[in-house]
């Protein structure tokens, strides 16, 4: 953040990438593909910037998660993907980064995750990783409690 005041964009971008490449090595191979554009270009310009979970990173890299290519559509509870290869869930979640209308029906901070229904949103407290790992973790204590209340 300190080279944004001094340096242009591009540069502190080229700078960060050069890190990530040492700190992570190369993700590709992992099915991670880095964006045309560098992190603070993007940030600068749409407001919104990738973020590298490390946690996630070595599950993924030791196997225990996989990242599969893009869908191309369903067919039933089977998942088609563009490498031709197909996958059955029992639940899918999209995690897609759209413009979500959920402030409008989503109750105030700090129970800002919780809607009616069962319905629930993580990650709108602007509140960064910190907030979205707390969202998760009060909507998994919600649904625990709901559940358990059924039974």
């Amino acid at each position: 953040m300190t080279l944004l005041k001094s340096s242009p964009c591009n540069m502190v971008d080229d700078l960060v990438l050069s890190f990530s490449k040492l700190q992570f090595g190369d993700m590709t191979k992992y099915g991670i593909v880095r964006p045309s554009n560098g992190l603070f270009y993007l940030k600068e310009t749409t407001g919104r910037s990738p973020v590298i979970n490390v946690g996630t990173l070595k599950k993924i890299k030791s196997g225990y998660i996989q990242v599969l290519p893009e869908l191309i559509r369903f067919d039933g509870n089977e998942a088609i993907f563009t490498n031709g290869n197909s996958h059955r869930f029992d639940a899918i979640v999209f995690a897609t980064g759209y413009r979500s209308t959920a402030k409008k029906w989503l109750k105030s901070f700090p129970n800002h995750w919780k809607g009616e229904n069962g319905l629930n949103c993580a990650g709108l407290s602007r509140r960064g990783l910190a907030g979205l790992s707390m969202d998760a973790q009060n909507i998994a204590n919600d649904i625990k409690m709901c559940c358990s209340n059924e039974m």
